[in-house]
């Protein structure tokens, strides 16, 4: 049995934390509705970062300090061990991924590849890894997206810091953003296996104007629609400054609850829904 795609659970009578707000003039109002947007939005930029995320720790599989060329090859061998649907091609330190082109398993980290993903080892060196990626009709069903990214890292730590530049589409709500991104990931206490945690910042501008989204120590596990910890603190186009803050429920839920002038706050809780089996 595997998740398909995510949705939001937007529960009929959303719990409302806090009470009515206090001396609340209009520019300081928060409503349900706007709390749903803000939600929507971040879910989709989550879901796209989500998909960068677990192609980007595919291709990082390879000794630091070889040649650039002979990391590649490595990075060719280990896709094709893992991802047999995947067509392969290596020039020099470049190689071009085709998810879906050959019969097999096409999913890793939770997530079922399609679209192209093409990877460059620019350095290797003990002091510094650069790799970067270019996607091109990549999705995972959840969400497809064009875009570019550099990550380096070294032999010191594991932090990997990523800087990207995306289109996307959220393809069951139909929401599309446009922005880019800089963060630094850290493997969670049981590793990469497990998840990653983040810091940094994502913006993108969408139908209703520009998102700034601030990420403070948010676990991401690669089986998640959302983070289960951790802080967003998100200023949508009206210029409001909402805070979503995350916890499990169970297995396979998280509550986000998002916080907005004064002190009125939302929760949601988030889910994949739709199985196969």
């Amino acid at each position: 049995m595997r998740f398909t795609h995510i949705t939001v659970l937007a529960v009929p009578f959303a719990l409302v934390l806090g009470g009515c707000p206090k001396n609340k003039s209009d520019d300081d109002s928060f409503t349900r509705a706007e709390a749903q947007e803000a939600l929507e939005e971040s879910n989709g930029a989550t879901a796209a970062d989500a998909l960068t995320s677990a192609s980007i720790e595919i291709s990082t599989s390879f000794t630091i300090g070889s040649a650039v060329e002979a990391a590649a090859g490595e990075v060719r061998s280990f896709i094709q061990t893992q991802l047999p649907c995947a067509a392969v091609t290596l020039e020099g330190a470049t190689l071009t991924v085709e998810y879906g082109v050959n019969p097999g398993n096409c999913t890793y980290r939770g997530h079922e590849f399609t679209g192209t993903h093409a990877v460059t080892v620019e350095a290797n060196a003990m002091s510094e890894v650069h790799v970067h990626h270019e996607w091109t009709g990549f999705s995972n069903g959840v969400v497809m997206l064009d875009g570019s990214a550099d990550v380096t890292w070294n032999f010191e730590t594991p932090s990997r810091h990523v800087v990207h530049h995306a289109e996307w589409t959220h393809l069951d709500s139909g929401r599309t953003g446009v922005g880019e991104g800089d963060r630094t990931q850290t493997p969670l206490a049981g590793g990469l296996a497990e998840g990653i945690q983040i810091v940094g910042t994502r913006s993108w501008t969408g139908a209703r104007g520009r998102w700034d989204l601030d990420i403070d120590g948010v676990q991401m596990r690669w089986a998640d629609p959302v983070p289960e910890a951790g802080t967003y603190t998100l200023v949508t186009p009206a210029e409001k400054s909402l805070s979503l803050g995350f916890s499990r429920v169970d297995a396979d839920t998280i509550a986000v609850t998002l916080t907005g002038p004064n002190d009125r706050s939302f929760t949601f809780n988030v889910t994949k829904l739709g199985t196969d089996g």
